[in-house]
């Protein structure tokens, strides 16, 4: 029996998601457990599985089409099963027959075409029907205009109204490169300094004061007397263009942490704590680790993490986050670690790490960066932890404080490995020194508490042997 396959909730509270691709063409059998289709979230593409035997009889949006959560992607039967007339099957099912696609990576055609003029149904999500958003004039019929809305998004993001947009979509419907062409536009014109004078005659100065303006003295014939001749606008215009910007779009994932980050900082009540740990004994043992030439070499990071779940194990009370009814404490130890790539910084979760020995946490680590850098996590590899590690001592930063990942309570930033002169017994020495700034969120966590816990993650950077137990 043919039925509809709707685009999942991959991600708690999403409302959107990207079709990134699908795996099995249409017609072609698949088997339970197959991944028929890919999508990307914010930060990670998740893979969507049959559930049973069957044959996918039409896709409905096109691969790189943004997609509400609970709106139908395509027509799936049994296995075997052959429709005649998929458009009036579509029909039955409530949904209307697709059109080609508006454009590549856009938005799926929406609307229907009635009496030539487009319609906006009230589009489902969660099971339940949406209000149309009302539409403006500008190339449809009636004083009409019609958009996407994606489009619609776009425009009221960027505070540009509809009726300045001219749409290049079927029957003039506003899509979305309609919007990014009006933005890019908006941009390039707030690049003409306002001092550039365009090519014309000059107005003539007024040389009678009135009641209103004060009366101005001359310059003397002796002062030269900036001008702008017609003859240098061109330059001007060039050199007004020399200096203009391009405005790169938001992508989902700078959105994300944009919304993300915004949140931690309005809703969690910070608090900062800066250690210092003599490094010399953690960069010999990292040496040792490696001497041997194994698979997987061992990084200052890797021996960081495994300090920090120690020190979670050692200081329980650190291992929590706050919940709107309860402090939620929790039996093993899983860091967030965080790795940049081009599309943006993500957070993948080593799970348990307190029993990973250090080759693992290495080797787990390595595996979350080649995939993060290829768009390859999974979306429950976001989830979850206590805590994320930061480090930027690669760039030679040598101390900075980070933002908590909510619903996270803390983030350990990690500073640069340096030598430096340092006080050892009342004697001046040279030392090999990491600087860390620890943020904490203060309703779950005290300071005490925070504090008992750097002084003993300090510990275990200057033996790190003992992290590793």
């Amino acid at each position: 029996m043919a039925r509809l396959l709707r685009m999942p909730e991959v991600a708690a509270n999403a409302a959107e998601a990207v079709l990134q691709g699908w795996p099995i063409a249409e017609n072609t059998p698949f088997a339970a457990g197959d991944v028929i289709a890919t999508v990307e979230t914010e930060k990670a593409v998740v893979d969507v599985e049959a559930e049973a035997d069957g044959v996918i009889l039409k896709t409905l949006v096109p691969a790189g089409a943004e997609v509400r959560v609970g709106a139908p992607i395509a027509l799936i039967g049994d296995p075997e099963e052959k429709t005649d007339d998929l458009d009036a099957l579509l029909a039955e099912l409530g949904v209307p027959a697709p059109g080609r696609p508006e454009e590549a990576g856009g938005d799926a055609p929406r609307e229907p075409v009635v009496n030539g003029r487009t319609e906006s149904p009230a589009p489902a999500v969660n099971g339940r029907a949406e209000s149309p958003a009302p539409s403006v004039a500008g190339g449809g019929s009636a004083g009409r205009v019609f958009s996407s809305p994606l489009a619609r998004r776009l425009a009221r993001t960027a505070g540009i109204p509809l009726q300045e947009i001219t749409g290049t979509g079927p029957n003039g419907r506003i899509i979305r490169r309609d919007v990014e062409s009006a933005i890019a536009r908006r941009g390039a014109a707030s690049q003409v300094p306002a001092s550039t004078v365009p090519p014309g005659p000059e107005p003539a100065p007024a040389s009678i004061p009135t009641a209103s303006a004060p009366t101005v003295s001359a310059p003397a014939a002796s002062t030269p007397v900036a001008s702008a001749p017609a003859a240098g606008a061109p330059a001007a215009r060039a050199a007004a263009a020399s200096r203009a910007f391009t405005d790169v779009p938001h992508s989902r994932i700078r959105r994300a942490i944009a919304a993300r980050l915004t949140e931690s900082k309005q809703t969690t009540p910070h608090f900062y704590l800066r250690g210092t740990a003599n490094a010399g004994k953690l960069m010999k043992l990292r040496a040792r680790l490696n001497d041997g030439g194994g698979p997987v070499r061992v990084s200052v990071n890797d021996l960081v993490i495994k300090a920090a779940a120690r020190a979670h194990v050692l200081v329980p009370a650190m291992n929590v986050i706050w919940t709107p009814d309860a402090v939620r404490s929790f039996s093993s130890v899983d860091v967030s670690v965080a790795i940049a790539t081009g599309r943006g910084l993500v957070t993948p979760v080593l799970r348990s790490v307190e029993g990973m020995t250090i080759s693992s946490v290495a080797a787990a680590v390595r595996d979350f960066a080649e995939r993060a850098k290829a768009g390859r996590l999974r979306q429950d590899e976001l989830e979850g932890g206590t805590m994320s590690l930061t480090n930027l001592g690669m760039f030679g930063t040598e101390d900075f404080a980070a933002i908590i990942n909510p619903p996270q309570s803390a983030i350990l930033a990690v500073g640069a490995v340096r030598e430096e002169p340092i006080v050892k017994n009342g004697r001046l020495k040279a030392g090999t020194v990491m600087r860390v700034t620890l943020s904490v969120d203060h309703r779950p966590i005290d300071g005490v508490v925070a504090a008992e816990w750097m002084k003993v993650f300090l510990a275990l950077l200057e033996n790190p042997v003992q992290a590793l137990a």
